[in-house]
């Protein structure tokens, strides 16, 4: 479940492991890049942060996050 934290929207994700996990990855950044709309991530073996905010309003979140974030958990739920 996403948060909305210090002016992010916020999720941490856990897989099987490092393939997984980076196959998720691949999957979000494909979709990021469609909207021109890229997540600040970290990953660390089968762990993904992902905080989201739109720096050309700001560093806050507003809709293009909510709408990323959306995408995100269709892929995550696939």
């Amino acid at each position: 479940m996403w948060t909305e934290q210090n002016n992010t929207l916020y999720r941490q994700f856990a897989f099987r492991d490092f393939s997984e996990a980076f196959a998720f990855m691949t999957r979000v950044a494909l979709e990021a890049e469609k909207m021109n709309h890229h997540p600040r991530w970290t990953n660390v073996w089968n762990q993904v942060e992902i905080w989201l905010s739109t720096h050309d309003a700001g560093d806050t979140v507003t809709e293009k996050d909510r709408k990323l974030s959306e995408k995100i958990d269709a892929i995550v739920n696939r």
